[in-house]
């Protein structure tokens, strides 16, 4: 079982949510978002991290929006976590950045595209945080094992496991159910991210997606037993400056919600 301040991941504890937009665009949006997250998941009794990303250093195309000055996102990041008393997940993408990022975030993110790149992983290990790797695109689920031990060779054993999809020929993703279980099987608690794994990767000059299916793969992963659910949120996703095509409408969230905690409920009320 893994921490995050006093929510618990993992060994059947009920699922948590992982969730906001996929990058501070400003302080409104985030704030909204991560207002009305709390909100809903305080009805439901859902344990919640918030997540927003300082910055996407990863996009298709060099005009695409990136972020806003760093220095002024990690201070609305820390401003989410201290109005809404919620812990905080954030990527990062350099080592140079964690030091500074590990102050305000609870949880440090790998992003999948860098989940193999050692020194990045070992320098934000050695912050003694709570690290959350996504699952390379490129990577089989047992592939994880060597991820795992990059940070427990610096005495780090708090890690979360994500799977966003795997690479399917081109321009589009594909969820191996199976993986669930076996990363779960490489003994720490496993995320989905249901949104990233509706991904177009590069489908023109920018990703697309299919958000429709975000509820099928949702629900899908709940029944495998999941220990949390990622979902990237946004008010209005078609005016989203990054991954406008893959994030799940604020609106839609409370009800999808609900079928997943049933979900979860009813699987591991049976293990």
């Amino acid at each position: 079982m893994i921490h995050v301040n006093k929510i618990k991941i993992g060994s059947n504890s009920p699922f948590v949510l992982i969730a906001g937009p996929c990058v501070i665009e400003n302080e409104k949006i985030t704030m909204n978002t991560a207002e009305e997250i709390k909100k809903i998941t305080g009805d439901l009794n859902i344990p919640f991290v918030f997540k927003s990303s300082y910055k996407k250093a990863n996009r298709t195309n060099i005009n695409s929006f990136s972020g806003i000055h760093f220095e002024k996102a990690l201070k609305i990041l820390q401003k989410v976590k201290k109005e809404f008393s919620v812990p905080v997940l954030t990527d990062i993408h350099n080592e140079k950045e964690i030091e500074e990022v590990s102050q305000v975030a609870d949880v440090l993110q790998i992003p999948a595209f860098l989940c193999r790149q050692t020194d990045l992983l070992l320098a934000a290990a050695r912050t003694g945080k709570v690290i959350n790797v996504k699952k390379g695109q490129f990577l089989a689920p047992e592939d994880m094992k060597h991820i795992i031990q990059k940070i427990e060779s610096v005495k780090n054993k708090k890690i979360l496991l994500t799977e966003r999809g795997t690479t399917f020929g081109y321009h589009n993703l594909v969820v191996d159910m199976r993986s669930l279980e076996i990363m779960k099987g490489l003994g720490y608690p496993v995320i989905m991210d249901a949104t990233h794994a509706v991904q177009l990767p590069s489908y023109s000059n920018v990703s697309g997606g299919e958000s429709r299916f975000i509820p099928t793969l949702a629900k899908a992963a709940a029944a495998v037993g999941i220990d949390g659910l990622f979902l990237e949120v946004h008010p209005d996703p078609s005016k989203a400056l990054s991954d406008a095509a893959s994030q799940l409408p604020l609106h839609s969230l409370k009800k999808l919600l609900v079928m997943i905690k049933q979900i979860d409920e009813l699987v591991k009320n049976e293990k």
